[in-house]
């Protein structure tokens, strides 16, 4: 089954706290992994920000809305313990307990009052949708921004000259802490003149070891002759690694020929650069920032 939304885990949350005693939150994680049977893929699923399980977040949300409701209490960081109000709630075996059902207990309504009193009238009203949580909506909305972002980029990348599109995979590198010196990087543009290398660039400052290389501009796919040459190239140099990049995307073929092979040789497609540049802030610049906080339960334990 799908991950369920944080309404849908209210419910079993609540039955699991039924017991009367202090859970933590990971051991209420667990134990409803288990009751909605999902799979270990499901439970390392992320958000779209990559730092928090999709899961774990979303019972997050749903410890946070029934504690507004008082039906739960928290006793300690990380802790928390069904209140008598919670176990009326479960003694009357509801069919579901969602954002409606909370709306009985004056708590709740108080705190969603005060959200609503906290902000300000938008320029433009975006639909909110009770299936997800307030942190979820906003990762979702940041991943469409990215997602927006990248295509525009490569859109941009696609439309440069060839020179400038070599060293824009250069900038990236540089920033990706590859290269040294702009400048050292630079120089190394086109200096081979070796068939199927368009560049080499240090993989340290020192200049350790040698990264050969290719960038394409192009449309179609890159298919496993292009790759097999670059490789054929990074042989007569003695090379043992090498960077292909290209603004289009790589057939199966060639992915799986640069598995089989000595030589270390890196495929960055049209997906993966415009990726890179908004990591590494190649391209583009910040427009707005948001900071998220949560309250700092350990500051507020007494000696």
């Amino acid at each position: 089954m799908a991950i369920p939304d944080y309404q849908t885990i209210m419910l079993p949350l609540l039955r699991f706290l039924r017991d009367g005693v202090e859970h933590a939150k990971r051991e209420a994680v667990e134990s409803l992994a288990k009751k909605f049977k999902l799979t270990e893929e499901q439970r390392r699923e992320l958000l779209p920000s990559g730092k928090q399980p999709l899961f774990g977040n979303r019972v997050g949300w749903a410890r946070t809305y029934l504690k507004k409701a008082g039906l739960i209490a928290s006793t300690r960081h990380g802790y928390f313990i069904i209140t008598e109000r919670g176990r009326e709630v479960v003694s009357q075996n509801p069919p579901k307990i969602d954002v409606k059902f909370l709306e009985q207990f004056p708590e709740f309504i108080e705190f969603r009052e005060f959200r609503k009193d906290k902000v300000k009238k938008p320029k433009k009203v975006i639909p909110i949708s009770h299936e997800i949580n307030p942190e979820e909506l906003l990762e979702t909305a940041y991943q469409e921004l990215q997602e927006s972002l990248a295509s525009d980029l490569l859109q941009a990348i696609k439309q440069c000259n060839p020179d400038f599109f070599e060293r824009l995979v250069v900038d990236v590198l540089i920033k990706m802490g590859y290269g040294g010196s702009r400048k050292e990087a630079g120089q190394a543009i086109g200096r081979t003149g070796d068939e199927g290398i368009d560049g080499i660039i240090k993989e340290d400052k020192l200049g350790l070891d040698i990264i050969y290389m290719q960038a394409k501009r192009w449309e179609n796919t890159v298919g496993r002759p292009e790759v097999q040459k670059f490789a054929g190239a990074l042989q007569g140099q003695r090379a043992r690694k090498g960077i292909f990049i290209t603004t289009s995307d790589f057939s199966k073929e060639a992915l799986d020929y640069v598995k089989n092979i000595d030589t270390k040789i890196i495929l960055i497609d049209g997906q993966r650069l415009p990726e890179l540049m908004i990591e590494h802030n190649v391209g583009v610049s910040p427009v707005a920032s948001y900071e998220i906080k949560k309250i700092d339960t350990d500051y507020f334990i007494e000696d």
